[in-house]
């Protein structure tokens, strides 16, 4: 009890210095360091992002175009810097002002007030983006910490079933036709990929047709083929696509197969540019593979699966209706098994989260919470940033590095042994992370340290 009394003394006195900036011992050389090589790398990455912007658009940029890209490139550039630079400065003013370190101080509201601040830097509708992104990350995070803590237990594809519920809700509000008048949003576009514009409400009521068939007669050659067209043709009056249920359903799978593929082998080639320039690129590795056809599978299939639902579910009821969305894309879900995701999954989740919000509070069944995008951007930023430090094992490795870039490879310079006494194992977490990810420490000191 002694010795643990002692090391949570050490943790709650450990100097600013000591935890943040052992390589000099003023708090503003430390911020002014980290601030001089964040821009560099916040410059080159939102640069990427903002030309990703103009290409999707698949049109020739106007110069009113370029004029927003390059204002958007710096103000999401001193955005991020400030961020980064805030942290730095707001470890050190909590550690003045308290004279000593709480364990919500170590990381977590020191990143909450800085990320506050940074956002209003932000381009305002750029701050709803970020907040999901980080919710996406920090989401994953956060039950990783729980599970090491044994308060929750992950089970097999659970990202596929959160995948699964978060389409359903979206698809639900596509076919009630709140995305023409209430809930306007680019996603529904993507859905409208996904599952076509027919299957989109509001939904139209069809009179009933009188059929008009003979009975077939399998005593001739010719009524097995008439039964085959009649399967290809036949739909229920309520169903709101031309083609008949069957090819409607099997086209409808096929389109977005190959559109899978193509995005994969796509992304592929892209990424192997730099080995294309070589000439080193092994062709038929990249393009001739399985794995690219798991996206494809996966949304062919769903798509598949739930235009035969959907059908099904007319032709047994008699109608058509919005409700049929749900268990049509429950049941669509076992496509996606073909390739789990947890990034997609938390991403389409908090976006259906979104949306049912912003649609709640059309109806005015929900309240409106003033700059509720900057909060859920600060909490979530915070909550990476105590992760990043304290339990290093939680984190998503892409952003782990991402961190590390932007921090110069701060991140993993900060002395967080005193804070073990918390008993999360911080220093052992960290050095396992950075065997894993194979982080070059071989510089003594970080990027621009301006030691004094």
């Amino acid at each position: 009890m002694a010795a643990q009394s002692k090391l949570m003394e050490a943790a709650i006195n450990c100097s600013c210095r000591d935890y943040l900036h052992p390589w000099t011992s003023s708090c503003v050389n430390a911020a002014a360091g980290i601030m001089l090589t964040t821009i560099p790398t916040a410059f080159r990455t939102y640069t990427m992002v903002y030309l990703f912007a103009l290409i999707v658009r698949m049109r020739i940029p106007t110069l009113k175009d370029l004029k927003r890209t390059i204002e958007g490139i710096f103000k999401s550039t001193a955005f991020l810097t400030t961020n980064a630079y805030g942290f730095n400065l707001c470890v050190c003013l909590f550690r003045l002002m308290l004279g000593r370190f709480y364990f919500s101080t170590i990381a977590y509201i020191p990143t909450f007030v800085a990320s506050i601040i940074s956002l209003f830097i932000e381009r305002p509708e750029r701050r709803t983006p970020l907040a999901l992104y980080v919710a996406n990350v920090s989401t994953e995070s956060l039950w990783k910490m729980l599970e090491a803590r044994g308060i929750v237990r992950s089970i097999p594809n659970g990202q596929v079933l959160v995948l699964g519920c978060s389409i359903t809700a979206l698809l639900y509000m596509y076919r009630l036709g709140v995305h023409q008048t209430k809930v306007k949003d680019a996603t529904f576009k993507a859905l409208q990929l996904l599952i076509g514009k027919e299957e989109q409400g509001p939904i139209k009521e069809s009179p009933p047709k009188r059929s008009s068939q003979q009975p077939l007669n399998f005593s001739n050659i010719s009524a097995y083929v008439q039964l085959y067209q009649r399967l290809r043709n036949t739909k229920h009056h309520s169903c709101p696509h031309r083609l008949g249920c069957s090819s409607y359903a099997v086209v409808g799978g096929l389109k977005p197969f190959l559109g899978g593929v193509g995005v994969q082998v796509g992304l592929k080639l892209l990424l192997s540019i730099p080995n294309m320039i070589k000439m080193k690129m092994d062709w038929r590795k990249q393009i001739f593979n399985k794995g690219n056809l798991k996206l494809g599978l996966a949304l062919g299939s769903y798509s598949l699966l739930y235009k035969m639902i959907s059908c099904g579910l007319r032709h047994s009821c008699g109608y058509d209706s919005a409700l049929f969305a749900i268990p049509a894309g429950l049941l669509g879900s076992i496509g996606l098994l073909q390739f789990p995701n947890i990034t997609i999954s938390m991403y389409v989740m908090w976006k259906a989260l979104q949306l049912l919000y912003n649609w709640g509070h059309e109806e005015g069944v929900l309240p409106n919470i003033p700059y509720f995008n900057m909060i859920l951007y600060s909490a979530c930023t915070a909550l990476l940033f105590h992760c990043a430090i304290l339990e290093p094992s939680s984190m998503r490795s892409s952003y782990y590095k991402f961190l590390m870039d932007i921090s110069g490879t701060r991140l993993c310079r900060f002395d967080i042994s005193p804070f073990d006494a918390y008993g999360l194992g911080g220093q052992g977490q960290r050095s396992d992370v950075i065997k894993r990810l194979k982080i070059d420490m071989s510089q003594a000191l970080p990027k621009i340290p301006l030691v004094v």
